[in-house]
């Protein structure tokens, strides 16, 4: 297994630490996480920041694999297939638990997921007919917006929680529309791929 593949499993390592740490009831376990409180009204809870710093290595992780394998000539059919998983696993996954824990609103993993779930199977479909689409630049653009605003909301979208304005929430809201653009986007340059019957 060659190192960017290594870097990719890792994150998909990352990020099963995450949805672990945010899912298990510790609670019922005895296990309390400490909370501090900023500027009188903002209560943090140590275990988001410890998932936000995970978060972030994971992130970093994203952008290296792909440099180091394309820049090494070590692009794999393998490494393309887990570093596609490790993303679904990393943002898809904490997008529910933060809709399950009232952070963000239930549409949005719900949105996001039936875009990936319609892009993925324009890229099969396409795929199975030997052509391949390059992933738009509208694509990289929401995904570095859901990076940032999910980075936030996991430290509590400090430090514009104490001006009064919910960066995170926007940054996410706004990468949740570029999905939908991208997705249309998407399917417009394969649906003729996809619908070809030669």
């Amino acid at each position: 297994m060659n190192l960017p593949n290594k870097i990719t499993m890792s994150r998909i390592v990352m990020a099963i630490i995450i949805l672990v740490l945010l899912t298990i009831p510790w609670y019922q376990m005895g296990i309390e996480f400490p909370t501090i409180l900023l500027n009188g009204n903002v209560v943090v809870n140590i275990k988001y920041i410890i998932a936000g710093i995970i978060f972030v290595i994971a992130a970093i992780s994203d952008c290296m694999d792909g440099r180091i394998a394309r820049s090494r000539n070590l692009v794999t059919d393998f490494g393309k297939v887990m570093d596609a998983i490790a993303d679904k696993i990393l943002v898809n996954g904490l997008l529910v638990i933060l809709a399950y824990d009232g952070f963000i609103s239930v549409a949005i993993p719900v949105i996001i997921i039936t875009r990936d779930i319609i892009v993925d199977s324009c890229k099969m479909a396409s795929g199975n007919k030997g052509k391949v689409v390059a992933a738009s630049t509208l694509g990289k653009i929401k995904t570095v917006f859901m990076l940032i605003g999910v980075t936030l909301i996991l430290f509590y979208n400090i430090p514009f929680e104490f001006i009064g304005i919910n960066v995170a929430y926007i940054l996410v809201i706004i990468a949740t529309l570029l999905s939908v653009i991208s997705g249309c986007q998407y399917y417009i340059n394969t649906k003729d791929i996809i619908f070809d019957k030669k």
